[in-house]
């Protein structure tokens, strides 16, 4: 074992008993070198994702020493950017294990450097957090939580005073205030009972709950329409997420009436005892969500994710459920609030809608039609809101109709500045009975669009690399693409964006995008939050049978590099 992973390792043993669980775990891998060896190989990385990982002992490890060095090195850049007087952050949390126990550290931790927390007094949405951050007039935001990964993992976002996840400058500035404190010398905890007696920390009110739901509602286009069937079936799982609440509240409130909820999947619950991976991209996370609408014979179902900042749906289709790709519900949702809003003449001037680079390029037609331009961005929604802080700087903020990227994320208003699947959800309800009323379905509504501009399919493969050695295995995958491109398995290629270089006005990022002969693309990306590089096949054609055809080919050639 290396000398400086095991000096870490007896460090810990010594003074990491804070928690309990830390101490069992610690003296459990005694002896076992490769168990040692994974927990102190590395610190996890911070960046424009803020921080996660697996939970446990260690520096590669989610844990409440991680989270107070974390803590410390935001408190450290709050104090240098914001004077006294302006010094605040919020915090929320979602149903992971221990996200409710890591957010009250990290609070006491703020409260302890004199700066002032609001936190929720309840597990709440991702966008609740953002709308917190600028409804309470924060310096900075922290959402603990991992998203959809399995249930082994937790998470740390960061927000900056817009409301939106901090991005690339922000986000070097605070790693390097963290690189700075010590784990168990510099981290100030303080004491969550004390603080919050003397005020430093103080709860996040019903008033700012019922703000956030209201701006939700708010961007509702079928409000006033009376004709709408409100009382269609619709099925709901929040994931055993944080949903729940604020997802049934704002649809009951917009006059839907007959919402079933998946019961399995109702609590809070970190476990995730029906889907281990609970992400609704995952068929196997709506398995029960399908069962439910089977038997309530629902037309619809919508599944959150557990901190409830995407979306996936099944609509009924001749039958039978189909489960909707995050790039086929954005291209709905764009249809929708661009028919509507010419329709109702709300369309501003010069509008816009943002996407990611790896989200379907249909977009881009669909768009030309309605007169509205579109704006590619790096992938992660931290970009999306980005673009829009960049809109209100100039005075121009309403021009922004949209953003989604293709990971089931979708934002429509500019209230917070991040994915939300609250007001995701209820857009997708309002726009299944707008074409309900008309006599469509959405699979119908799609095939119209796919007829009209052509059957774009868009796929994404993603290859596990755990542990030290597929850390590094993954570095050496993206140099040899940088060197030989595809050619090594036979894959034809015209041009290469290397986004390493910062290219187009973007920041550098460790992408690369391969434009084949016949229009199609392959993107390969280090995923930002899990040990795995994912890889984005855009294959487009005249129909759904010939597109399937060619992607099959592409993906059984991609397979050789990663597989």
């Amino acid at each position: 074992m290396d000398t400086k992973i095991r000096e870490t390792y007896e460090l810990w043993l010594r003074k990491a008993l804070r928690d309990r669980d830390l101490t069992s775990e610690l003296e459990s891998v005694a002896g076992d070198e490769a168990a040692v060896t994974e927990r102190f190989y590395r610190q996890l990385e911070f960046g424009t994702g803020g921080l996660r990982g697996i939970i446990g002992a260690g520096t590669n490890r989610m844990n409440v020493y991680t989270v107070g060095r974390v803590s410390q090195g935001l408190a450290d850049y709050v104090k240098a950017h914001f004077p006294e007087g302006k010094r605040s952050i919020a915090v929320s949390y979602d149903s992971r294990i221990k996200s409710e126990y890591f957010s009250r550290e990290a609070s006491a931790v703020f409260a302890e450097n004199g700066i002032k927390v609001y936190i929720y007094p309840e597990l709440m949405p991702t966008p609740a957090l953002s709308f917190a951050v600028r409804h309470l007039g924060c310096a900075a935001g922290v959402m603990m939580t991992a998203s959809h990964n399995p249930s082994e993992y937790n998470g740390y976002k960061v927000y900056n005073s817009a409301g939106c996840q901090v991005t690339d400058e922000a986000a070097s500035e605070i790693s390097s205030f963290i690189d700075k404190a010590d784990y168990f010398e510099d981290v100030s905890f303080g004491s969550w009972d004390e603080l919050l007696e003397k005020g430093m920390i103080s709860f996040i009110g019903e008033d700012t709950v019922t703000a956030y739901i209201e701006n939700v509602k708010s961007q509702s286009l079928v409000a006033d329409e009376e004709e709408l069937d409100r009382d269609v079936a619709i099925v709901y799982t929040p994931l055993n997420g944080t949903g729940l609440r604020p997802v049934v509240r704002t649809l009951s409130e917009c006059g839907y009436t007959n919402i079933s909820v998946v019961e399995e999947q109702r609590e809070p619950d970190g476990t995730f005892p029906t889907c281990p991976y609970p992400n609704p991209e995952i068929r196997q996370a709506m398995e029960k969500g399908i069962e439910k609408a089977k038997s309530a014979g629902a037309d619809l179902l919508i599944a959150t994710d557990p901190d409830c900042d995407r979306v996936g749906i099944a609509v009924k289709d001749n039958g039978e459920y189909r489960l909707l790709t995050g790039n086929e519900t954005g291209i709905l949702l764009t249809e929708y609030i661009c028919e509507l809003r010419c329709f109702k003449d709300t369309m501003p001037e010069d509008p816009l809608i943002i996407k990611t680079i790896v989200t379907t390029e249909m977009i881009e037609p669909i768009a030309k039609r309605w007169g509205v331009r579109i704006k590619d961005v790096l992938t992660g929604f931290k970009y999306i809101g980005e673009q829009i802080g960049f809109l209100e700087e100039k005075g121009e903020e309403s021009r922004y109709v949209f953003g989604f990227e293709e990971s089931y994320g979708y934002l429509a208003g500019t209230y917070v500045r991040d994915k939300d699947a609250v007001v995701a959800s209820m857009m997708i309800c309002d726009m299944f009975a707008y074409y309900r009323a008309r006599g469509k379905s959405l699979p119908e509504k799609l095939a119209e669009l796919y007829s009209k501009y052509g059957y774009y399919l868009n796929t994404l493969y993603s290859f596990g690399f755990e542990g030290q050695e597929g850390f590094y295995r993954m570095r050496q995958i993206m140099e040899k693409l940088r060197e030989s491109g595809l050619s090594p398995a036979g894959i034809e290629t015209v041009s290469v964006k290397d986004y390493s270089r910062g290219i187009e006005g973007l920041p550098v990022s460790d992408v690369l995008k391969f434009y084949l002969p016949d229009g199609g693309t392959v993107v390969v990306r280090p995923s930002g939050t899990e040990p795995k590089l994912k890889v984005y096949l855009s294959v487009k054609s005249d129909d759904e049978d010939s597109a399937r055809e060619e992607e099959k080919k592409l993906s059984a050639s991609v397979r050789q590099l990663f597989g």
